[in-house]
């Protein structure tokens, strides 16, 4: 390694953050390096609360060059807006550029409402504090005159939204639509167990159906149907940043970058690719972008990085799901264990013990950061035996 070699890391998500300080606690005595770390807001956001904050909860806030503190890393707040990896350059916010010899790329993705008419202008998402913030103002004046909100997107986190919002506002009427049942990927025992929770606290499903149109004060469903909607939140489906897609690295027809075994670009080795931004399959098939992923992903490429700039060869990154857990309020929740491909198992937990269990699994991140500044914890529960034979082309 030659001195002075510079990784940037785009993106302060959960992958993104981990990556970063994980990678300055593998480095610190490897000299030369240094690591940057590039984000647009100066607050790191904590995607798994997003649904309490909707609902109208406070949630700490935490700043990233606070959760930076003592290792080392640079923190530019800005927007990486244009990339050029012949050059091995970065512009921030249009006129600062940054070089790298190594390139972390974490951007993450965000709440898909171009594909829908009407619901990039009329819904709200769960993308930020800020948007979630405006969104719990409005439910609250929509359940102080008795009115009705839908929840478009019927997977973890429209359950997870549409359950806070009923239980924070009793005389809120809330509809969850989705294309599939709430819970359809969970087992008998735990879907019925979800279902009998959204019954208890009032809210209505539309399965089966697929949103047509958002409109100011409805929603339409492809078979004509108009629901009332005074508010509508959207957690259905997910975009990604155009920006390595327009730098000319391989992607997949979605934008992830395409990934080989070792979670670098198949275009551009000099690149990693981590968490929802990267295309990363395993024999079963393609990992989901989630936090359960994202954080393995992370912690193998900080591990990678280190190996290489020392010279070191690399093992293929290996990971397998464990679980499925649903906060159902702040009172309720049901946690399915799954095999590595994702399909469920036998084993599940309800009520306070599964409430209890995703208290931890949402404040793990904090925690990881925390220790990983002096040690190296593991996020890796399991690498999923025979499935999880990475298969990235």
């Amino acid at each position: 390694m030659t001195d002075g070699h510079h990784i940037v890391v785009l993106g302060a998500g959960y992958t993104g953050m981990f990556t970063a300080i994980r990678l300055a606690h593998r480095t610190r005595r490897t000299a030369g390096v240094r690591i940057t770390l590039v984000n647009p807001s100066g607050r790191f956001v904590e995607r798994l609360r997003m649904h309490q904050i909707a609902a109208g909860q406070e949630l700490a806030v935490h700043k990233i060059a606070d959760l930076l503190d003592g290792t080392g890393v640079t923190f530019v707040q800005g927007a990486a807006t244009a990339l050029d990896p012949e050059a091995r350059r970065i512009t921030v916010d249009g006129s600062t550029t940054l070089g790298y010899d190594t390139l972390v790329y974490a951007l993450g993705s965000a709440t898909g409402t171009s594909r829908v008419p009407g619901a990039e202008a009329h819904a709200f998402t769960l993308d930020s504090p800020e948007v979630a913030g405006r969104f719990a103002a409005r439910v609250a004046e929509v359940a102080a005159a008795g009115g009705t909100v839908t929840v478009c997107g019927a997977g973890l986190t429209g359950i997870e939204a549409a359950a806070e919002l009923a239980e924070a506002h009793p005389g809120l009427r809330v509809t969850l639509i989705g294309t599939e049942e709430p819970g359809a990927m969970m087992g008998d025992k735990a879907r019925g167990y979800l279902h009998r929770a959204l019954n208890r606290l009032g809210v209505t499903r539309e399965t089966g159906v697929r949103v047509a149109e958002v409109l100011p004060e409805a929603v339409e469903l492809a078979d004509g149907r108009l629901l009332r909607s005074d508010a509508c939140l959207w957690t259905a489906g997910v975009t990604v940043s155009a920006l390595a897609a327009e730098a000319g690295i391989a992607t997949d027809p979605h934008g992830l970058i395409l990934t080989d075994a070792t979670l670098r670009s198949v275009s551009h080795p000099e690149i990693h690719a981590v968490g929802d931004a990267a295309a990363i399959r395993m024999d079963f098939g393609q990992l989901h972008g989630s936090c359960q992923s994202g954080l393995p992903t992370a912690q193998y490429t900080a591990d990678t990085i280190a190996r290489l700039v020392r010279g070191k060869t690399v093992q293929p990154f290996r990971f397998g799901y464990f679980h499925q857990p649903i906060s159902l309020g702040r009172k309720d929740a049901v946690i399915q264990f799954t095999r590595a491909d994702f399909t469920p198992v036998r084993m599940r937990l309800t009520g306070r013990s599964a409430v209890w269990y995703k208290k931890i699994v949402s404040g793990s991140p904090l925690m990881t950061y925390r220790y990983s500044k002096r040690m190296n914890l593991t996020t890796l529960v399991s690498k999923g035996g025979r499935a999880t034979t990475n298969s990235s082309a």
